[in-house]
């Protein structure tokens, strides 16, 4: 009478080992992760916008603040490309170097105390170099001292609503004993990019791959842009990277394709290829989710707008050659099925990057 149930539990145990070796052999799926869990560790804040409208395409930790490093640099551009417009300086306006701007440590051009050099070319200096000799030789020129550049640094900074940023040097290099580090976050630097986007003619110098820098005796530096991604994701022109132990790696990115543009910030990367990978990811994803936004409708221009040509920027008329350090970049552009999705929807396109070369 035991007989069948017998064979039931023979049944039972036989789909149970069965069962067992497909699980074995076919292990479960697990959910695709969202962009915030593709990688958690990858910065400490971020965010990605579309730089015509200010939307928010994505964010995460966006207003929680990190030292930005050379990322500080932006906010000297746009103070010395400000006093520009305004008449104040020029392009080819000499600057003297003094001894204080001379022995600024980190990366630098190596200006020589009592040198001058135009103020165009300390941009250059600036922006594609990183130079920090050339960031104190420009607050001195335009204000008389460092620390009276740093208070124009927090003004135009609270009047563009940067209201997490404070600044302490117009550099970035990690603070000095008794002085405090500059601090600022994802949302606000974006903001700032925008600011520099519509206003000034920062691509003209974060665009530039290479530039041969002069000094007053003819000595020269051939000046190499820190920002890895330049000729590597189509489309990308800017803007400026930033790196201390403290800090992190940091990079505020942005790339236009057909007619739309993106920023993206990222702050406190752990390593320099994690940065830049994920910051190519978010890039990508940033104009997946941007595809579902209908574009502004352009303006209706005058007869003689519409016959003016398109000014090109001195860059783009003529490409710097490739450095010694050019990567390896693959992009997997998204299926159709994901175009169009929201921006955490998936883990977006695979990305292989390989960037040999200095820190920043």
């Amino acid at each position: 009478m035991f007989l069948p149930s017998f064979r039931f539990l023979l049944v039972i145990a036989a789909y149970s080992i069965a069962g067992a070796a497909y699980a074995a052999s076919h292990p479960a799926r697990k959910p695709a992760p969202t962009a915030a869990e593709i990688n958690p560790h990858a910065f400490r804040s971020a965010i990605v916008i579309d730089a015509t409208s200010g939307k928010v395409l994505f964010e995460q930790n966006a207003d929680v603040q990190n030292p930005p490093a050379s990322v500080t640099k932006l906010m000297t551009f746009l103070i010395v490309a400000e006093k520009i417009k305004h008449g104040e300086l020029a392009l080819d306006t000499p600057v003297t170097i003094t001894a204080e701007a001379a022995k600024t440590g980190g990366s630098q051009v190596w200006l020589v105390d009592k040198e001058k050099i135009a103020v165009g070319e300390l941009l250059y200096a600036l922006m594609v170099q990183s130079a920090n000799d050339a960031a104190v030789a420009l607050a001195i020129q335009v204000a008389g001292s460092k620390e009276a550049f740093v208070e124009l640094m927090n003004l135009k900074a609270r009047e563009l609503g940067l209201t997490h940023t404070v600044f302490h040097s117009p550099h970035g290099l990690p603070p000095a004993r008794g002085q405090e580090a500059d601090l600022t976050t994802a949302r606000d630097l974006a903001a700032l990019a925008r600011r520099l986007l519509t206003g000034t003619d920062v691509l003209r110098y974060t665009s530039t791959r290479e530039h041969d820098f002069r000094h007053q005796n003819g000595k020269g530096n051939k000046l190499a842009n820190h920002n890895h991604l330049l000729g590597l994701v189509p489309g990308c022109d800017g803007l400026k990277t930033g790196w201390y132990q403290k800090a992190g790696y940091s990079l505020a990115a942005t790339v236009q394709r057909n007619g739309r543009r993106i920023i993206t910030v990222i702050l406190g990367s752990p390593e320099r290829k994690l940065r830049d990978i994920t910051t190519t990811r978010l890039i990508e994803k940033g104009f997946a989710a941007l595809a579902a936004i209908p574009a502004p409708i352009p303006l209706p221009q005058s007869s003689a707008q519409a016959a003016a040509p398109a000014p090109v920027p001195p860059s783009a008329a003529q490409p710097a050659p490739a450095t010694d350090n050019t990567a390896s970049l693959k992009l997997v552009p998204l299926p159709p099925g994901e175009q169009g999705k929201p921006l955490d929807s998936d883990p977006g396109p695979t990305v292989h990057l390989s960037i040999p070369g200095e820190k920043k």
